[in-house]
């Protein structure tokens, strides 16, 4: 099993001072990521996302970061790949251009970018995302295997030209898919990429994902392979804060967590500014459990089904608490399906002091006992 480290850059009160120094932070905390053991750091991409996401130009961020490690592996978790936001071709270049002076330490994962508030941003045509990333995925498949690119699809014609450089990886770096329901990792198995599966609901959610990814693993059929490098790789995300004191620990996560949960909701789903205060001994398991009920009470208000995607970004049962908390939640993990267990610590409220804490404790406790487990 392998572990990594995801960015989105969050922060609450996002003042250009704030702003700059939760970037920094975030290096930072990928530098000191290689150096506790984890096997790779993923970022994210989102525009004008204000307190959500501030990380719009992973490739910079990746490639800073590969700059000052040597073996970590570099992940786009995901390259927005609508046309409008990011061209294939240019895709396929900047990623070989880091995949090789990373010395082949890159992945690269496809999303989708489609809130209003992005596409609005770039002109992207939002019934037309889900299409324009399965094409996208297809033509950089496509350019890194032959002498020269040409396309002509559905979306878009590109004329013969050579996509340059080469990566080191050969044929090219493994590609993934972002995946939130059991519809994109059906698809994502047929594609024959991996799956980066970004969900707040839990091992036993994880584990219906992964029976329903393995039945399209074995129903697949090669003709609708992207590429002939076919990555079967399941990756889940795990929010964690982990400290030596668990009611704190608990306290600290949960709290990024409703902040981070807000923050989707004002975005994704019309919902107010997510509550930035930070209030000392407050009980925030409680202040969770009032968040998911103030969303279920305006979908009531809107008359929209009350499903239960709309609340699983409230569910705080993670790997919050000791080491030991940690472990036994990635068991659950592990026992679900994981192939990676993608960590969640740099949420908007959370202080880099407690980012940093959660690393060192992975580095030194969680991911050793997983390491000796497998021998």
């Amino acid at each position: 099993m392998q572990f990594s480290v995801i960015f989105e850059a969050q922060l609450a009160d996002p003042t250009v001072e704030r702003e700059h120094q939760v970037i920094r932070d975030s290096v930072e905390q990928a530098v000191l990521a290689e150096r506790m053991g984890f096997d790779r750091i993923w970022a994210v991409e989102h525009h004008s996302l204000k307190w959500y996401a501030h990380m719009s130009a992973p490739e910079i961020f990746l490639t800073w970061v590969a700059a000052r490690t040597t073996t970590i592996r570099i992940g786009h978790g995901v390259v927005c790949m609508p046309f409008n936001f990011n061209h294939p071709a240019r895709v396929a270049e900047r990623a070989a251009m880091l995949d090789l002076l990373s010395g082949g330490r890159l992945d690269l994962g496809a999303g989708r970018g489609g809130t209003e508030q992005e596409t609005s941003l770039c002109g992207v045509d939002r019934d037309r995302t889900t299409r324009e990333v399965e094409e996208a995925l297809r033509i950089i498949g496509k350019a890194w295997q032959e002498e020269e690119l040409e396309y002509h699809g559905e979306l878009i014609d590109i004329p013969p030209h050579p996509i340059l450089p080469r990566p080191q990886q050969t044929p090219h770096p493994p590609l993934f898919l972002a995946c939130s329901r059991t519809e994109t990792l059906a698809r994502a198995a047929e594609l024959g990429v991996g799956a980066l599966v970004m969900g707040f609901a839990g091992p036993e959610s994880i584990a219906l994902m992964r029976t329903a990814y393995d039945a399209a693993l074995a129903a697949r059929t090669p003709d609708c392979f992207v590429s002939t490098a076919v990555n079967d790789h399941f990756s889940v995300l795990c929010p964690t804060i982990v400290l030596d004191d668990r009611d704190e620990a608990r306290r600290v996560g949960t709290r990024g967590q409703r902040f981070f949960a807000q923050s989707i909701g004002h975005w994704y789903g019309g919902a107010g500014i997510p509550d930035e205060a930070v209030v000392e001994g407050a009980d925030e398991a409680a202040e969770m459990r009032r968040a998911a009920e103030q969303v279920v009470a305006r979908l009531h208000e809107h008359r929209i089904p009350v499903r239960p995607a709309a609340t699983a970004t409230f569910n705080a049962d993670h790997a919050y608490g000791t080491a030991d908390d940690a472990i036994a939640y990635v068991e659950r993990l592990r026992d679900a399906g994981a192939d990676e267990i993608m960590c969640l610590i740099q949420m908007g409220t959370v202080p880099q002091e407690a980012c940093l804490e959660t690393l060192r404790q992975w580095g030194e406790k969680v991911i050793p006992y997983f390491r000796e487990s497998s021998r």
